[in-house]
């Protein structure tokens, strides 16, 4: 495969028209990319780039890429102003295409995050172009919503949408989910005072309370986009574990979504916290794949 069958494009709407079909048309397996896309799409229309650049300079710092084949799309990439690259399923001999590509166009992606294989490949094809080491610095395992069912011991309280005077206490959650699963680069952001340039900045978040009030446990969700909606992240404190809470928070969540009109719900959990996996598993989610990123240095 020749490194100029990539067809690259900065407009995101031209993109989409072309590739949007694609994406939707596996919308648990390409979640990320949804999301990401239209993150870009919306700060683009917005008159701001995802850097907090203005809309003159959003065009050149977005790319995004596609490869057909009897005229219709079958993979897609983008690599967002930040450099994290995005891709879908690729063989080793598209990642290599796609790798020369970038290094011949001076773009050097700081990460990579796809399925295990293809980010895996990916990785080796970059070093090969460019020399850059990599080291994984995420993993997680995909699951997509079957039949819901609610979990087997019920969490006494109710779930309830957060407005905006809980901000301060969604921030400091997740700023402690961040820190239990080692996201440097989400504290990072929120320290610094941008909670909107982080990845929780466009989530709806629900919290889980007990009968006088009390918040123990929260949940988010992505805007729904091509049917589909993330759930993430998931976070209960330490003190209030074991007691059922995340369990219901979650289904309270995965359930609105159900009403909300989604087709696919899909979440990201830890390969490493079996408690995690196992309660998803129960309330009805289902492995579909595994993902890594890779960091470049």
């Amino acid at each position: 495969m020749r490194s100029d069958d990539w067809s690259l494009t900065d407009d995101v709407d031209a993109f989409l028209a072309r590739a949007g079909g694609f994406l939707c048309s596996r919308a648990a397996s390409h979640n990320t990319a949804l999301t990401d896309i239209e993150k870009l799409r919306l700060r683009g229309a917005g008159g701001h780039g995802a850097d907090g650049a203005d809309g003159a300079e959003y065009a050149e710092d977005a790319v995004f890429g596609r490869l057909e084949s009897g005229g219709e799309v079958r993979a897609i990439f983008y690599l967002t102003p930040r450099g994290r690259l995005g891709l879908t399923s690729l063989s080793g001999e598209q990642t290599d295409a796609l790798a020369a590509r970038l290094a011949d166009l001076g773009r050097a992606p700081s990460n990579v995050v796809a399925d295990h294989d293809t980010a895996r490949a990916f990785a080796e094809s970059w070093r090969r172009h460019s020399g850059a080491a990599a080291a994984p610095f995420w993993r997680a395992r995909l699951y997509r919503l079957g039949a819901l069912t609610p979990p087997g011991r019920r969490a006494a309280g109710r779930g309830r949408g957060a407005g905006h005077a809980d901000r301060g206490h969604v921030v400091r959650w997740c700023r402690e989910f961040c820190v239990g699963v080692g996201e440097q680069y989400s504290i990072d952001l929120i320290d610094s005072g941008c909670w909107a340039e982080s990845r929780f900045g466009d989530r709806h978040f629900t919290f889980w309370e007990t009968p006088d009030g009390t918040p123990v446990s929260m949940a988010a969700v992505t805007s729904i986009v091509g049917g589909l909606i993330r759930v993430d992240p998931v976070y209960t404190p330490a003190r209030f574990r074991g007691r059922g809470y995340a369990g219901a928070v979650t289904d309270a969540v995965s359930r609105a979504a159900l009403a909300a009109g989604a087709t696919d719900v899909v979440l990201f959990a830890d390969p490493a916290n079996p408690t995690s996996n196992a309660l998803y598993q129960r309330i009805g989610y289902v492995h579909v794949a595994d993902f890594t990123g890779y960091e470049f240095f």
